[in-house]
């Protein structure tokens, strides 16, 4: 059995949808990791096969108000979590961020590139990444970037409803690799079956910024994408900093036999048509 911690998320749901019957969801409801003292006897008792963690705080602008709860999450939890996987022989899967960096690199970054969170998220991230390894050095960790689906409430859910309403502006000074569940999840397994542990970077094939994303998703939906107005970082000012660039390239794909994620383009598509039909 492969149990999916988080998987009333958006990740989490796209697992679910790809593994059927060889997974179970857990929601907060089941196994809240704020509780570190249910851990330990939820491995114990339910030994799964694998643990593929894809809850997480990722309130980005809240957490930097909300340090405790945060560290708790992506961290601490996350630590108990490795160690209790590794002392029951039980596999780990977790995930982690583009925002590990602080985006002052011009290429995309790889996975031996040497980290500097600007913001609490990231750190607790990184955090995280280090008790995971630390406390299972056979779990697989990914970092990935500008997670979207078309199930749940996203950058692309938000940027449609703005847009259809009215103006709307968007920064257009940070890039990154946006990132479709349907496409991370089968890669993610895919890891797993080519051997993959430690650091591994996954997303889709395709650079952007903000701005030029939003201008896409309304081509895609048939707005008008004439009241999205680009703005700078420092226009728009938010309580958590953010990289101006958090490309995330990998220098292990090929090492491991994998192809490339495809490009996000398609999947944008599809997923923005499902949104749509939600929206009636």
């Amino acid at each position: 059995m492969i149990a999916v911690l988080g998987g009333g998320g958006q990740l989490g749901t796209a697992f679910l949808q790809l593994l059927g019957d060889e997974a179970v969801g857990m929601t907060r409801a089941e196994l809240n990791l704020t509780d570190l003292d249910q851990i330990e006897p939820w491995v114990a008792s339910t030994k799964p096969e694998l643990v593929i963690n894809c809850a997480a705080y990722t309130a980005v602008d809240a957490a930097e108000g909300d340090l405790e709860t945060a560290r708790d999450v992506n961290a601490t939890a996350v630590g108990r979590l490795a160690e209790a996987t590794a002392r029951h022989g039980v596999g780990l899967i977790t995930f982690s961020t583009d925002y590990v960096f602080d985006g002052a690199k011009e290429a995309g970054y790889l996975e031996s590139d040497p980290t500097n969170p600007l913001n609490v998220y990231g750190s607790t991230k990184l955090e995280g990444e280090h008790l995971t390894l630390t406390n299972h050095p056979e779990a697989l960790v990914i970092r990935t970037s500008w997670v979207l689906s078309g199930t749940h409430r996203n950058f692309a859910s938000t940027m449609l409803d703005l847009i259809a309403k009215g103006p709307v502006r968007v920064v257009d000074d940070q890039r990154g690799r946006p990132t479709l569940v349907d496409d991370l999840a089968p890669a993610t397994m895919s890891a797993l079956e080519h051997g993959a542990a430690g650091l591994l970077h996954l997303t889709n094939q395709g650079m952007t910024t903000w701005f030029d994303l939003a201008v896409e998703l309304a081509e895609i939906a048939g707005l008008s994408s004439e009241k999205i107005t680009a703005v700078s970082t420092s226009e728009f000012p938010r309580p958590a900093l953010r990289p101006a660039n958090s490309v995330l390239d990998s220098d292990r794909l090929e090492d491991l036999g994998m192809a490339p994620m495809p490009h996000y383009r398609k999947s944008l598509e599809r997923a923005v048509g499902r949104l749509l039909e939600k929206a009636g």
